[in-house]
């Protein structure tokens, strides 16, 4: 049976490209973000992959990527799941901030610890840790069921929503993950063994 799951995190959005903290904040697609899901759909496509349905979160960089991943792939009607449980992290009261002002408001160190540590979270907002608790729970109820069935699963979500998949999917620890870069755009297919183990992972990158 191929047990077929495909994760990518959305293109490029306009406050990536501003350097901004987003969290469950909604800005759109920059051209770059577009022409990266365009890329991924067709990598996908070229690759010769099918799905049988598609899950998203609940904010439209990733939606938006996983309807061009599906026009490029000819599966506009592709039935899509979408839910807040594989929303970003919530940063809290780093959202919206850049990057570096926030660095000169709380210090290098603190800001690193917030964005680089498993289980400490900004103010007001979620941890890595926090993150996974949410996210794993619908994972494993609402798609890796479908996946061991024999359905081909794509998912289009987030840097840290899909870091808490790569977390259980690979049996890496808090530590290791968090320094785990996600590119955006870039699809990661995972062929599951029976037990949800991985049999074998691949990186479809966008430049060769």
């Amino acid at each position: 049976m191929n047990r077929l799951l495909v994760l990518v995190r959305h293109g490029q959005s306009d406050w990536n490209l501003k350097n901004l903290f987003t969290g469950w904040k909604d800005p759109g697609l920059t051209e770059q973000g577009i022409a990266e899901a365009r890329a991924a759909g067709e990598k996908l496509n070229h690759a010769g992959y099918r799905f049988d349905v598609g899950f998203t979160s609940d904010l439209k960089r990733a939606q938006d990527t996983l309807e061009i991943m599906l026009d490029k792939l000819g599966q506009k009607d592709l039935p899509v799941i979408k839910d807040k449980a594989l929303n970003e992290r919530d940063y809290g009261e780093l959202t919206g901030l850049n990057k570096d002002d926030a660095r000169k408001r709380w210090g290098e160190e603190q800001v690193h610890i917030w964005r680089r540590s498993f289980d400490i979270a900004p103010p007001g907002g979620e941890s890595l840790k926090d993150t996974a608790q949410r996210v794993l729970p619908y994972f494993q109820k609402e798609i890796m069921p479908r996946v061991l069935k024999g359905e081909k699963v794509l998912v289009s979500a987030h840097g840290n929503s899909l870091r808490a998949l790569i977390m259980a999917l690979e049996n890496v620890s808090g530590a290791e993950i968090v320094r785990r870069e996600l590119e955006t755009g870039v699809p990661i297919v995972y062929h599951l063994k029976a037990d949800g183990s991985v049999r074998s992972k691949e990186m479809l990158k966008l430049h060769d």
